[in-house]
C-alpha cells in the first residue's frame, strides 16, 4: 500500500474507531502517578530534573510526565522523557519526535529501527532510532509507544492499535517513551550503547508505572 493510502486508511480507521467509541463510554485504567517515579534505578541515578513549563504543557496535553537526566556509575548520562496519555479520544495525542525535534532546529541524519533486549521479554522490543544534530552537536534518540504493555516504534501502526484497542477494550491510553543521549567526541555507537544500556535498566521499573 502506498504512503498517502496507508494514511488516508488510518485516518478514516481512526474516525469510525472515535464515533464508535463516543457511544459506549471510554474505559479510563488506573496507573501509578509518576511523581513516585525512582531517582534510584539499577545502578543509574537522576542528577537533573526537568521542569515541564505550563504553556509547554499545554501543547503536550499529556496526563503525567517523567523528564530528568541520569547518569550511572562511570557517568554516563541520559535524558528520559515520558508522556502518558489516559485518552486519544479528545485530541489528546503524543508528539513524534520525528515532528518536534526538527521545529526545535535539530536536522536528522538516520531514522531507523532498532532491537533491545530487555528484562521480562523473551523477544527484544523494537525502537525508533533518530540520529539528530545542530551545528556540532549530535545525539541518539531512542524512543517508542507503550499501550497495553505493547511496545510500537511504528507511528502508523500506533495509531491503528489505537483504533483496535477502542473498539476490543474500549480504551485508547498510550504512553510515548523517549530516550536522548548526547554523541561525545563523535563516538556516536558509544551513546547508543548507553541509551540501549539505560532502557534495560529502567524498562521493568516504567512498565510498573503504565496500565496493562
Amino acid at each position: 500500500m502506498r504512503k498517502p493510502a496507508l494514511i488516508l486508511t488510518i485516518v478514516l480507521l481512526a474516525q469510525a474507531g472515535v464515533f464508535y467509541g463516543f457511544s459506549r463510554g471510554e474505559i479510563v485504567p488506573n496507573y501509578r502517578p509518576f511523581d513516585s517515579f525512582p531517582e534510584q534505578i539499577n545502578g543509574w541515578r537522576m542528577v537533573r530534573k526537568e521542569v515541564i513549563e505550563d504553556d509547554v504543557k499545554n501543547v503536550l496535553r499529556g496526563d503525567d510526565y517523567i523528564s530528568g537526566w541520569y547518569a550511572d556509575s562511570s557517568d554516563r548520562v541520559a535524558d528520559l522523557f515520558v508522556a502518558f496519555f489516559k485518552s486519544q479520544r479528545y485530541g489528546q495525542a503524543p508528539h513524534s519526535p520525528k515532528n518536534c525535534l526538527p521545529g526545535s532546529g535539530w536536522i536528522w541524519t538516520v531514522s531507523d529501527e532498532l532491537p533491545v533486549s530487555v528484562p521480562g521479554r523473551a523477544e527484544p522490543i523494537t525502537v525508533n532510532r533518530y540520529i539528530i544534530a545542530k551545528g556540532e552537536s549530535k545525539s541518539v534518540v531512542l524512543y517508542w509507544y507503550q499501550s497495553r504493555d505493547r511496545v510500537v516504534a511504528s507511528e502508523y501502526k500506533a495509531k491503528i492499535f489505537v483504533v483496535a484497542d477502542a473498539m476490543r477494550y474500549n480504551r485508547t491510553d498510550t504512553a510515548l517513551v523517549r530516550v536522548v543521549v548526547p554523541v561525545r567526541d563523535g563516538k556516536q555507537q558509544v551513546a547508543q550503547d548507553t541509551g540501549v544500556d539505560f532502557i534495560k535498566a529502567f524498562f521493568e521499573t516504567l512498565r510498573s508505572y503504565l496500565p496493562t
